[in-house]
């Protein structure tokens, strides 16, 4: 680690958003193979709550240790001021985005005004696009787009013994539940974009921005169960997914598939063989040429972000309060001054 300093938000120890603390913490080396870029924006996702509360929704055994103190984040934008040597797809200046290092973390992460990223986690920035809008996108975007598309990397997946397989989509009917929030609005896009007929499933106030970004139907969950809404849907995407993500199989077809985003606790793995059901998920990993190829679609506005909220880096500590509010539209961003 370099002598020199830079902000930083770090915990020392698991809890609320009250643990996050802004402070000196020191300038991370750039190591072969890295990039370090001057952070302009960072976006936030569900991963940074569940370290910084200790994964409390693993079993024990499934816990990683955590180094403390131990600073948050994946999801960058920034502008590159070092390259290691053997480094020849980026050079200072270049404006750059990605997610680092996901599923690891380690000593330097997305929460601070400097980073150091394998370059095989960055893309270059489109140029049209804002940093807050290029931060919000990396985990979320690609988490829609390995699930739906492409998985793009051959990582095995603990808690299923097959590798998870996108399903054609064109000519096809996609429910997405939670269709607002961060994945949510990028699957709505994503299957939208190859051919789907959407159906986005949100509470009241999201109907108009849903069917903005291309929703061809909207069903409000505040009025009545979705499950009970609509019959021989192709394929469910789930992103609550968790211990209740069950109930949408009624909704299917046989030789539908239902993604649960957050696999752990569906039970219902018996009732989808008889009803002839593919259950199946993936972990989202870093792909910075996913990310490039992403970027023209972000670039075109063929692909839209959406902002809920924004916060100033020493105000991390609100960000994550504020998406323990839920009803999220789009994503959450930290901007570094």
């Amino acid at each position: 680690m370099s002598s020199k300093t830079m902000k930083a938000v770090r915990q020392h120890e698991f809890g609320g958003p009250e643990v996050l603390k802004y402070e000196d913490a020191p300038i991370p080396d750039v190591k072969p193979g890295e990039v370090r870029v001057r952070v302009h924006a960072v976006g936030i996702n569900p991963p940074d709550w569940y370290l910084r509360d200790g994964y409390k929704m693993l079993p024990p055994e499934w816990r990683p240790p955590v180094p403390f103190p131990v600073i948050l984040g994946t999801d960058i934008s920034g502008v590159v001021e070092a390259v290691a040597p053997d480094v020849q797809d980026f050079k200072v200046g270049d404006a750059v985005f990605g997610m680092v290092r996901f599923p690891s973390f380690g000593d330097s992460a997305a929460y601070a005004e400097y980073v150091t990223a394998p370059a095989s986690d960055m893309a270059i920035k489109p140029a049209g696009l804002s940093h807050a809008d290029a931060a919000a996108a990396p985990m979320a975007l690609l988490t829609a787009w390995q699930f739906l598309v492409a998985l793009g990397h051959n990582e095995p997946n603990p808690l299923q013994p097959n590798m998870h397989a996108p399903v054609p989509l064109a000519g096809k009917t996609v429910l997405v539940n939670g269709a607002a929030g961060g994945v949510g609005h990028f699957a709505v896009q994503v299957a939208k974009l190859k051919g789907a007929r959407v159906i986005a499933v949100a509470s009241t106030r999201h109907e108009a921005f849903l069917r903005g970004l291309g929703a061809d139907e909207f069903i409000d969950y505040t009025k009545g169960a979705p499950e009970d809404a609509v019959k021989d849907v192709d394929l469910v995407v789930d992103t609550f997914g968790g211990p209740t993500t069950g109930r949408f199989l009624r909704t299917l077809k046989r030789g539908g598939a239902l993604f649960p985003i957050f696999p752990l606790g569906f039970a219902g793995a018996e009732e989808a063989e008889k009803l002839g059901v593919t259950v199946s998920a993936t972990q989202v990993r870093s792909s910075g040429a996913q990310l490039a190829e992403l970027g023209s679609l972000l670039e075109s506005g063929k692909i839209r972000v959406a902002i809920d909220s924004s916060f100033p880096l020493a105000d991390a500590g609100k960000a994550h309060e504020r998406a323990a509010q839920g009803h999220i539209q789009g994503k959450i961003v930290l901007t570094v001054a």
